[in-house]
């Protein structure tokens, strides 16, 4: 009989420490309500990351920006693109749609919209939401430059 869970899973409930998990496998209740309780608590910190994200303070945004952006990004309105594009009224913009910039492939293709979340996904790492972007920018390591970087760019309007 193979069982819906790991077998790294099985090792823990095969110890003597748990027997009222082992003796409830059969009905797999107990197990499923742990599972559950997993999944939920996936949601929820990824819910808080999007609120954190959202809760960005747009002044230390600027700093990170400079820092970590502007020598390949520019930010001023009519300002000409850089190695990247010019990021000013980027967030709601659709991607690849910068006149005069030479986009990716991957990029054309990509058909995003720069919204709060997608940028949270992208500004983590570019190539995973996007592989064959010519953004070489590994990625924020820290969540608060990300959500200070984005409530940077959403003043610039």
């Amino acid at each position: 009989m193979e069982l819906p869970f790991p077998p790294a899973f099985m090792i823990l409930l095969k110890r003597d420490r748990l027997p009222v998990i082992r003796n409830k496998i059969n009905e797999g209740v107990l197990v499923a309500r742990i599972f559950a309780c997993i999944a939920a608590a996936g949601l929820m910190l990824s819910a808080g990351a999007a609120q954190a994200a959202q809760a960005g303070n747009a002044a230390d945004g600027k700093g990170v920006f400079m820092d970590n952006c502007a020598v390949c990004h520019s930010n001023e309105k009519g300002a000409p693109a850089k190695i990247g594009p010019n990021l000013f009224g980027v967030v709601g913009r659709k991607s690849a749609t910068m006149a005069g910039y030479m986009y990716s492939p991957a990029m054309m293709k990509a058909n995003l919209t720069w919204d709060v979340p997608t940028l949270q996904v992208y500004l983590m790492g570019p190539q995973k939401k996007v592989p064959g972007t010519k953004m070489g920018f590994p990625g924020f390591s820290d969540p608060k430059d990300e959500a200070d970087v984005i409530a940077y760019l959403q003043t610039l309007k």
